[in-house]
This record gives C-alpha cells, sequence and structure tokens, in this order.
C-alpha cells in the first residue's frame, strides 16, 4: 500500500508540477479535491482522487511516452482556467448568440455605442445582453443577471397551474438562504419574498428583481462599460467599417 501511495504521488508530480504560490489557487480550482473520496484502510494517507483530474483515471504507474501528453494535458487544464477570469475577447464567436459572424456583421458601431446610454437599453438589445453575460462570467456574479431573466420569463407566466411551481423553482435557485445561485440582496427583501410564496402572484418577486437590477446598475454595469469585452466590441465594429 505505501508503495502504491508513493507511486501515485509521482504520477501526481507529473501532471501537477512545482509552481509559485501566486498558481496554487489556480490548480486548486483546475483540480479540486475529491468530494467523495473512496474508503482508505487505516493507517494511510487521503490523496486527491485520481478520477477527479479532468475527468481521467491515473494509473499507478504510467508509461513513460504518456508523460508528454499529460504535461500538455494540465497545461492545458491552466490556460483553461485563466481564459475563464480574463475580460477580453478577441474572438466574440463564445458569447455572441445565433450565428456569431453573421452577428458582428449586422451589430453597428452606432448600435453598441447606444449600449452606453442606459443599463435598460443595453439589456434591451440582444447582443448587448450577450455581451453582458460573457462580462458577468469572468467576474463569477452572472446569477445577477440570470435571476433578472428568470424573473421577466416568470412573469410572462400565463398558466395558473405553472405560476406555483416556477415561483419555487426560482425561490430555491436564487433566493433561498445558500441556493444555489443566491442572489445577493437585503433580509428584509428575503423575508417579504418568502412570504409571498404563499400565495404567488406575477409580481411575487418584484421587490427583489428591482434590488438586483439595482445592483448590477450601479456595480456592474459601469465597470462592464470600462471593460476589455466591450471596448475590444466596439474596436471589432469599427475596423469593419474602416
Amino acid at each position: 500500500m505505501v508503495e502504491n501511495d508513493l507511486r501515485f504521488k509521482e504520477a501526481m508530480s507529473v501532471i501537477i508540477p512545482s509552481c509559485q504560490d501566486s498558481h496554487l489557487v489556480l490548480d486548486q480550482a483546475c483540480f479540486p479535491l475529491d468530494p467523495e473520496p473512496s474508503r482508505q484502510q487505516p493507517g494511510t494517507t487521503a490523496l486527491l482522487s485520481p478520477q477527479s483530474l479532468s475527468g481521467h483515471a491515473v494509473s499507478a504507474d504510467p508509461p513513460a511516452e504518456r508523460t508528454g501528453q499529460r504535461q500538455n494535458r494540465g497545461m492545458r487544464t491552466r490556460l483553461g482556467c485563466l481564459s475563464h477570469k480574463s475580460d477580453s475577447y478577441n474572438d466574440f464567436t463564445a458569447i455572441l448568440p445565433d450565428k456569431p459572424n453573421r452577428a458582428l456583421k449586422r451589430l453597428s458601431t452606432e448600435e453598441a455605442t447606444r449600449w452606453a446610454d442606459s443599463f435598460d437599453v443595453l439589456l434591451s438589445h440582444k447582443y448587448g445582453l450577450a455581451a453582458f453575460r460573457a462580462f458577468l462570467k469572468t467576474e463569477f456574479s452572472e446569477e445577477n443577471l440570470e435571476f433578472w431573466l428568470a424573473c421577466e420569463d416568470f412573469k410572462k407566466t400565463r398558466s395558473a397551474a405553472k405560476l406555483a411551481s416556477k415561483a419555487q423553482r426560482i425561490f430555491e435557485e436564487f433566493i433561498d438562504v445558500q441556493a444555489p445561485r443566491e442572489v445577493n440582496i437585503d433580509f428584509q427583501t428575503r423575508e417579504l419574498t418568502r412570504r409571498n410564496m404563499q400565495e404567488p402572484s406575477l409580481t411575487c418577486f418584484d421587490q427583489a428583481q428591482g434590488k438586483v437590477h439595482s445592483l448590477m446598475e450601479k456595480d456592474s454595469y459601469p465597470r462592464f462599460l470600462r471593460s476589455k469585452i466591450y471596448t475590444d466590441l466596439l474596436s471589432q465594429t469599427q475596423r469593419r467599417l474602416s
């Protein structure tokens, strides 16, 4: 058992080489601990589950010819983690909906410039909404926009039979304490929304939606207008005209 542990640690050193402290957080984000570790015998040391590494099992004694492949896979994973944290987009095919190349041709500089007129103008524009969502993902706060959009869709519900179930899903996903995508609202708003759930109506999320809208407008929206996502997109539309 000790020999197997040593072999596994050697395999780990190939995939996760030593690095500076500044990269430790990135390594942890790319290679999380297995939330349900397998049973271990007394006297053994808990290790990272090999199945948690990019979905591929790591053998106890990997062949030498696969070492280079594993190193490349580890590097690609690290670069992938870094790209999610960047707010610069040179290729907008990842954020623009419905045939992105055609979308860039249709999006005029005038339209993109109008996004700076007001937050509601941005939200009302198909491509503006997509660009703003991409920006929020770089800040790990896309749940605010997703909640706002869920409320907009909820208010279009016409079936009384579906109203209660849709309201409950939104509450459990965004409003409830420790919800999977909990939005940042104050205690009073949360409790008011909880009381509204006793008799759901089309307006039961209005106050919470208004709070989240105000938060995005005052906080995220100004940063979006200064972000490279927005400025790069403007530059692309301008270059197309030149």
